[in-house]
């Protein structure tokens, strides 16, 4: 059967198989009927189907009691996300889930740079959450940094943003009149609801996008240049990246682009912003973001 056939709950049991096979090196009948229910019989069936389907990617091994991967193995239903996997530990060591990554048994050791914890109230979430698919206001008491105390707010939220470190509302404010981002962590005690009055589709710096144009730092070795780029994901030495606009600062200041990252050590500051006027015009014309 042509793998493009399969029915729904087969192909992700074959898919489990060949995960497990990649990320692990072998699987048995038991790990599939206890991951997905099934009768021995059943995954009996299903691993003949993967074998049919790539004959090369496993092979019975009687001591083991199982498959393990073929010398030839080649993924042939997903190709495997390491950016997943990495993704799947960050999240237990930020204690949001504890299990290996769904479909595997092993976890390696690891561990992830500690910061300060940033506790969102979840009743404020919910609220943040219906007004944007309601397209409504909100109020709530919000504390900025250019005052001493919170105050009273409105805020018509149309989407969520994470800066890398914390999470913002992008928010229509009536009291100024424009779109702003709100820290969503400095959000309490929402109350009533209104009537939207800004237009989330005239919010120029969420839907407008600038290229930033990135390159190892000019002052690297050849070596250290060669792993900049395969770090960065690089092609012909430099990445191009869109960023939204108001995601602009955010993005420089994180990997350290806000200054003249040319003058700084190439041992501290390993990449440099290559259409710099560009991106300074862009901040120039940009009215709020």
């Amino acid at each position: 059967m042509p793998k493009q056939d399969l029915r729904w709950g087969v192909r992700r049991r074959l898919e489990f198989i060949e995960q497990r096979l990649f990320w692990e090196g072998r699987v048995n009948r038991h790990d599939l009927s206890e991951a997905f229910g099934i009768s021995s019989q059943q995954a009996s069936a299903d691993f003949a189907r993967y074998l049919e389907i790539a004959p090369a990617n496993a092979t019975y091994d009687r001591s083991a009691k199982g498959y393990v991967r073929g010398p030839a193995f080649s993924p042939t239903l997903a190709e495997p996300d390491a950016s997943r996997y990495l993704a799947h530990l960050r999240l237990v060591g930020d204690g949001v889930v504890e299990s290996p990554m769904p479909g595997l048994s092993f976890m390696p050791e690891f561990d992830v740079v500690p910061g300060p914890a940033r506790r969102i109230d979840a009743r404020v979430l919910q609220a943040v959450v219906e007004a944007i698919r309601d397209g409504r206001e909100i109020e709530v008491s919000y504390q900025s940094m250019s005052r001493p105390e919170p105050e009273r707010r409105w805020i018509g939220p149309h989407a969520l943003a994470w800066d890398g470190f914390r999470w913002h509302v992008r928010s229509w404010c009536p009291k100024t009149v424009g779109f702003r981002d709100f820290v969503l962590a400095r959000m309490s005690a929402p109350s009533g609801t209104r009537r939207g009055s800004g237009d989330p589709g005239t919010d120029k710096g969420w839907h407008n996008r600038v290229r930033v144009i990135i390159g190892p730092h000019p002052g690297l070795s050849e070596g250290q240049r060669k792993a900049v780029e395969a770090d960065y994901s690089m092609t012909g030495g430099v990445s191009v990246i869109d960023v939204r606009t108001c995601f602009l600062w955010y993005f420089l200041r994180r990997f350290g682009l806000d200054g003249d990252a040319a003058s700084r050590r190439p041992q501290d500051q390993h990449v440099v912003l290559l259409n710099r006027d560009d991106v300074l015009a862009t901040f120039a014309e940009r009215q709020d973001v």
